[in-house]
């Protein structure tokens, strides 16, 4: 099990990332915008840079729903490797089955 200030931290980021993904994308418009003239670019990258770090999409990590662990995620199902390993063997995640069986 991860630690609780681990998820919580995660879970802030994620809200954050939400709350400021439209004005990050107008941003990064006007930045990759090759026919931006230099006084838009450098205004834009400076209230890019004024955003929260935390707002970054990027500084999100992909955590298990059950355990909250952060490595060995499996995105399709959105777990980490052993917790889908333990649901998959009690037969609790549909259509999965051993394939030694």
């Amino acid at each position: 099990m991860a630690k609780k200030s681990s998820i919580e931290r995660n879970l802030k980021r994620q809200k954050l990332a939400e709350k400021y993904a439209e004005k990050r994308a107008q941003l990064k418009k006007v930045i990759s915008n090759p026919n931006a003239s230099d006084e838009e670019f450098y205004t834009a990258t400076r209230a890019m840079a004024k955003l929260p770090r935390n707002s970054s999409i990027v500084r999100v990590r992909n955590r298990c729903a059950v355990s909250g662990r952060a490595r060995a995620y499996i995105r399709k199902f959105g777990i980490s490797r052993l917790t889908f390993r333990e649901l998959a063997l009690d037969g609790k995640i549909p259509g999965v089955t051993k394939a030694s069986w």
